[in-house]
This record gives C-alpha cells, structure tokens and sequence, in this order.
C-alpha cells in the first residue's frame, strides 16, 4: 500500500464578486490568487512527493466554510490562506505577517463541540460504539485538546518560518506572528495559517506587489518555509 502524499492546500483568499481589499491600481483576489498560484508552481516542480490542491485557480467567489472543506476533503497535511492588508489610516505601514487561530477559540469550540456531539446520545448502544466516549464531559475532550495544541504548535512554527522567510528572501518588513478568530482557520483540522503578504493601501508597497519579482519573492518565500516545515516533520 502506497503511503500517502503530504498533501498542501494553497488557499487564494477572496475572489469572483469579493475584491478583498482595494488599492489605488489593484485589488487583493488578483495578489493572492498571483502569489498562491506561483506558490503552486514552485513546489509542484520542486516538491515532487507533496501534492497541491488550490480552493481557487481563477477569479471565483468561494464560501469561507467551502474553503475549510476543500482542506478537510482532501485530507490535507497543511491549509495556507493567501491575504493581501491595508489600513484605513497608515498609508506608509508595510510588511507582513502570518496569523494562526488563536486560542481563545479553544473554550468556545469546546462548547460547539458538546452540543454538536451531544446527539449521539440519541444513538442506542453509543457507549460501546464510540469506545466510552461522552459528550458531557470534558475529560473525553482532552484528546481534541492535544490535538488542537499540537496543530497550533505546528502552525505557530510554520508560521515562525513564513516570516522568517519573507525578511531573508524577499527582504520584507518583518511584522510578526499573531493570532486570530480567522473563520477560514477554524474549520481546518490540521496545521493552518493565514498571510498576509503587504499592505495593499501603501502605494509603494503595492507596487512591488503587483510586479513580477514581487510575486517571485513572496511565494519563494513560502516555498522555502514550507521545505524547512516538512523537513522537520
């Protein structure tokens, strides 16, 4: 039996009737759809053993939750969002940064979880069925828990290695790592991360944004981060 190939889902945010943010000559979806498919490209020629799989390939709108269940259908080992920034009030802010699901969500899917779970108990023989577990409790919850810790360990590594990444290479404002409610992260279940690649409502950053060496630089940057990231695994 053949093993199964590390799979990455490569997430181009907005798109189709959602503009993401606007700039003065240029809109988010077409930057993010830019930089996810050279991203693609990259580690289709250069990662052989890792298999691609894009929410969006062209100009489509595509539901948030779709987005999640694309990763989760596809069993995916890694779900990477693609964002472009802006800010109403700063128009010389620049850089990027890489966001991971934060944990305050942690308490609040717990909840979801025992209410969702619960109608099992609706179920007869539940008790054997699902090996003891109970909906009810929150000791049963304790392996979801290490679960979500262990992925947000990995995200936050990954997330470490993306930013590290676009300084080095791409020679990019280091703004740093942080965490989010982002509801595209929160559906995944596996080590997810959201970026965000500059500050599109900065004119000379969008600039660079829209040139070709800028879209090289960033997406070779989330390459090589994406390398270290399996080879560490």
């Amino acid at each position: 039996m053949m093993a199964k190939p590390f799979t990455l889902v490569i997430d181009a945010g907005h798109g189709g009737k959602d503009p993401g943010a606007v700039g003065k000559v240029s809109n988010e979806k077409d930057i993010n759809l830019k930089v996810a498919l050279a991203l693609g490209k990259l580690i289709e020629q250069n990662m052989t053993d890792v298999k691609v799989v894009y929410t969006r390939k062209t100009d489509v709108f595509v539901e948030l939750d779709q987005r999640a269940n694309i990763a989760n259908q596809n069993k995916a080992d890694l779900f990477l969002s693609i964002h472009t920034n802006a800010s109403a009030s700063n128009k010389t802010v620049s850089g990027t940064e890489t966001y991971t699901l934060g944990m305050h969500r942690a308490a609040s899917n717990l909840e979801v979880a025992k209410r969702e779970n619960s109608a099992i108990m609706l179920e007869s023989n539940y008790e054997q069925k699902y090996e003891g577990f109970n909906p009810k409790s929150a000791e049963s919850y304790i392996i979801f828990e290490l679960m979500q810790d262990e992925y947000m360990k990995q995200s936050v590594s990954l997330a470490g290695m993306i930013q590290k990444e676009f300084a080095t290479t791409a020679k990019r404002n280091n703004r740093g790592v942080y965490q989010a409610g982002f509801l595209v992260l929160r559906a995944t279940s596996m080590p997810s991360c959201l970026v965000e690649v500059g500050y599109i409502s900065t004119p000379a950053e969008e600039a660079f944004l829209n040139t070709q060496d800028g879209i090289n630089k960033l997406s070779k940057s989330i390459f090589n981060a994406v390398k270290q990231y399996k080879q560490g695994l």
